[in-house]
């Protein structure tokens, strides 16, 4: 993420700190199952997972075992799994995207091609398929397949609907739900269905994980607008150029004069520069922002009430100052 520190009541430290032993212990495993692969696939593997990883996930499962009882190996073996998909999802994101950087390097697609890449992002996804039933558990193994199948849903809804410009905000937060709520709700109610917790607590826990990563989408989208790629260290702007219809661009035109959002459109259609906050004014521009941040925000802080059935600790602070650490990178996007 970015590299300055969120303002919160309990801000003590940067909010995966508390688990960094832990996430350690992720990275170790996940350079464990990269030498699992044939040693002729071995180091494509290894290239996608050093050029790939926040870790998000991982210490999203890692955190709420903390918060209700003890992390154990099935917490990290959760994350391991997740992390695993989401490097498949980004590795095909990176194909459809025609992305050529990602953590300031080159993506598989720009170093290998697009058929390896493909073959490559597979491989990962059928490997966390197949750890998954080290749990030896349906219900586990189930609701990993379930999230893996959202996210691949997702991503192709996204791409049916490039450049349609019937898309509405439900049929765009229905998207992000699942290609990135999906991962971020299993990581935390796979990790309170490990640690024994009924089925409410895991649904509410699910939800806060939703919550933060349909927020967490809501703000890569504003990045992709006003975002630097010599900051971020990924390839920007790709966005609108391949039909993608964000939360700020959905703002907009629906703002936007009848005249306005026909130029868009026929813009957008004929795969044309635009130069938004010059075609509608960049009073127009920025408030279109606003209202994408205003809903993220606003996801966040259902987030925090979800947290309501955690008992205090510093697990669940460090739940809560992510929530408050997105808040700022938000923010920031306003600007």
């Amino acid at each position: 993420m970015a590299t300055f520190t969120a303002t919160s009541p309990n801000n003590d430290q940067f909010p995966f700190e508390l688990v960094r032993p832990d996430l350690e212990k992720v990275e170790t495993a996940i350079r464990a199952q990269v030498r699992d692969f044939d040693s002729a696939v071995e180091p494509y593997i290894a290239y996608i997972c050093n050029t790939s990883g926040k870790r998000i996930r991982p210490a999203l499962a890692i955190l709420i075992g903390g918060a209700v009882g003890e992390v154990t190996e099935d917490h990290r073996k959760i994350g391991v799994i997740l992390e695993l998909i989401h490097m498949a999802t980004l590795v095909h994101d990176d194909i459809i995207d025609g992305a050529i950087a990602r953590r300031s390097m080159p993506t598989a697609n720009a170093k290998w091609g697009n058929a390896l890449a493909v073959l490559l992002g597979d491989a990962l996804f059928s490997h966390a398929l197949t750890l998954a039933t080290d749990f030896n558990s349906i219900d586990i193994c189930r609701k990993v397949g379930q999230a893996a199948r959202e996210v691949c849903q997702g991503e192709i809804i996204q791409t049916q609907r490039r450049f349609d410009l019937t898309l509405s905000k439900e049929d765009y937060f229905r998207v992000i739900e699942m290609k990135t709520g999906a991962l971020f709700a299993a990581a935390t109610g796979l990790a309170a269905a490990v640690s024994g917790l009924d089925e409410n607590a895991e649904k509410t826990l699910a939800s806060y994980g939703m919550k933060l990563g349909t927020a967490y989408q809501i703000y890569d989208d504003c990045l992709d607008l006003v975002g630097s790629e010599e900051i971020v260290g990924k390839t920007l702007g790709t966005d609108l150029a391949k039909g993608k219809l964000t939360l700020p661009i959905l703002n907009l035109l629906e703002a936007a004069s009848e005249e306005q959002r026909q130029k868009i459109n026929n813009r957008i259609l004929e795969q044309k520069e635009i130069d938004l906050p010059d075609l509608v004014g960049p009073g127009a521009y920025d408030l279109a922002l606003e209202g994408a941040v205003g809903t993220a925000l606003e996801l966040l802080e259902g987030c925090r009430q979800d947290l309501d059935v955690l008992v205090s600790s510093e697990y669940k602070d460090a739940l809560l100052q992510i929530t408050y650490f997105l808040e700022n990178l938000l923010q920031q996007s306003r600007k």
